[in-house]
């Protein structure tokens, strides 16, 4: 759908007052009776050349003291293979451990993704080790959304450090993989 150019000023005001996608959204829905879903709102301000600000400020990663319930332990020594079990990489598995752009002093977590995915309504499927040694598999289901089958550990709830370094180490395999 293309705009006419008073929309796309509109848009490109509300964009630099700081506005979220949503609001991009409703706005749009309320004064011009244009109805666009969240994605096409996105697509839409990425074809204008547009920044979004960021509304949460930045949290200094780099210092783990500063994040609660840290663990206080070095990282585990970086594992491997079909469920990070330690053995070899195989044919099966793709080991996609290198860090993408996480800050100095950050969590060592491996993601590895499957080369064939067996789970019904999973996109991709694969193994994760934390930097605290607990290790589980993942999937991504037919809509997208990241979720564990398998923990180690009872309960597990990774730090947020760890949580960041996975969700960006998962989003690099799979772009990798081409998703």
């Amino acid at each position: 759908m293309a705009l006419t150019p008073e929309q796309t000023a509109a848009v490109t005001s509300w964009v630099s007052a700081g506005d979220s996608l949503s609001a991009i959204q409703k706005k749009l829905s309320e004064q011009f009776k244009v109805s666009l879903t969240y994605r096409d709102v996105r697509f839409l301000v990425d074809d204008l050349n547009l920044a979004l600000k960021d509304a949460a400020p930045k949290v200094d990663a780099s210092d783990v003291t500063k994040t609660p319930g840290a663990p206080a332990a070095a990282p585990a020594a970086r594992q491997t293979g079909p469920a990070a079990g330690g053995g070899p990489p195989t044919e099966d598995d793709e080991d996609l451990a290198e860090p993408a752009d996480l800050p100095a002093g950050a969590a060592n977590v491996s993601v590895t993704l499957d080369k064939v995915t067996l789970i019904p309504g999973a996109l991709a499927s694969g193994s994760v080790t934390f930097s605290d040694g607990v290790t589980g598999q993942w999937i991504v289901d037919n809509q997208g959304r990241p979720g564990f089958t398998k923990i180690s550990q009872p309960n597990y709830r990774p730090t947020p450090t760890d949580g960041q370094a996975f969700m960006q180490e998962l989003s690099a395999a799979l772009q990798k993989r081409g998703f």
